[in-house]
């Protein structure tokens, strides 16, 4: 073993037991150093590498901080490259896994939608798991998704735009009304207008759920002239994109200690104030690795400094993959 690795256990346990005594049990275990050569190793200056690595720790746990502890060592090399901080990968990965830093991990989520007792006809599935767009407001992806609170089962609904990872669109709410999922398309429909996009020819992708293929929602999207798209009942592989994001919203934001209450989801209001902060910095600072990591309104704002909004009438949708 390294001697710098027995120095710092040393360090670690010497307060209670002394070096010598230390030294001593570490050599009954096969582990040679003796007090001489800890006391030699202490009062030699850090090395150039020490002395880096350490900054380079210290770099690392700001990013990590600031980005909700979510990310692991791959955004957080590419963020410390952004802030013009050169660095390798391994080096990141060695200095977090020694420093104990992780990222997020995700679990699977339960289903919210159903697809029985829907009020219209089905219409067809127009993306088959092609979850890629060549510009914004080509396609998005809806979900909903559950939270439980001490006052009982909170929801939300997203709406993803596809080109970009984007949020374009949520709501909370404790009933898993239709109102849910309508409230988060209307306010995609009136960003994307206040930003004077045409949404002409959307198509718009969700699961078989009720909440989906209501009247009302169905009636807003013809009138946005967006297309409806539906996955099979039951096959979240259909909808995966959207899966994706619930899956890192609840890893992110409901699960993360940064972010969650100390004591748990008190109620719908904890959790709205939380799901508006993470959307701002999932938005605006997340790093998006299928879109070359950068956060979604970056990628965005760089399409259209060379593009002109357009309508996409019956473009097809090529193949691609969810946000990671």
């Amino acid at each position: 073993m390294p001697t710098a690795v027995l120095v710092e256990y040393i360090d670690g346990h010497r307060d209670r037991f002394g070096v010598e005594p230390i030294c001593h049990v570490l050599r009954d275990s096969g582990l040679q150093i003796a007090p001489s050569t800890y006391y030699a190793a202490k009062a030699r200056p850090p090395s150039v590498r020490a002395v880096r690595d350490a900054g380079l720790t210290e770099d690392i746990r700001i990013v990590h901080k600031a980005n909700l502890g979510v990310y692991g060592a791959r955004k957080v090399h590419a963020a410390l490259n952004r802030e013009g901080i050169e660095v390798a990968r391994c080096t990141v990965e060695r200095l977090m896994r020694t420093a104990g830093i992780q990222g997020i991990r995700r679990d699977k989520t339960r289903k919210t939608t159903f697809g029985e007792g829907a009020e219209t006809d089905r219409p067809a599935d127009l993306v088959k798991r092609a979850f890629t767009a060549t510009a914004p407001n080509q396609l998005w992806v809806a979900d909903l998704t559950y939270i439980r609170t001490h006052a009982g089962w909170t929801y939300a609904a997203f709406v993803l735009d596809v080109f970009s990872r984007r949020v374009v669109g949520w709501q909370v709410s404790t009933s898993l009304r239709n109102d849910l999922a309508l409230d988060a398309l209307d306010m995609g429909l009136w960003e994307r207008r206040r930003a004077g996009q045409d949404i002409t020819g959307l198509i718009h992708h969700s699961d078989a759920g009720v909440q989906y293929r209501a009247i009302r929602y169905t009636e807003r999207l013809a009138e946005a002239e967006a297309v409806a798209s539906v996955g099979t009942v039951g096959d979240s592989y259909d909808n995966a994109m959207a899966e994706a994001l619930n899956s890192l919203f609840k890893a992110e934001c409901i699960r993360n200690p940064m972010m969650r209450p100390k004591g748990g989801w008190a109620s719908v209001r904890d959790v709205e104030i939380a799901v508006a902060e993470y959307i701002d910095w999932y938005n605006h600072r997340r790093l998006q690795g299928e879109i070359g990591h950068v956060p979604p309104a970056e990628f965005e704002a760089a399409h259209w400094e060379s593009h002109e909004p357009v309508s996409y009438v019956g473009e097809q949708v090529p193949i691609g993959a969810g946000p990671r």
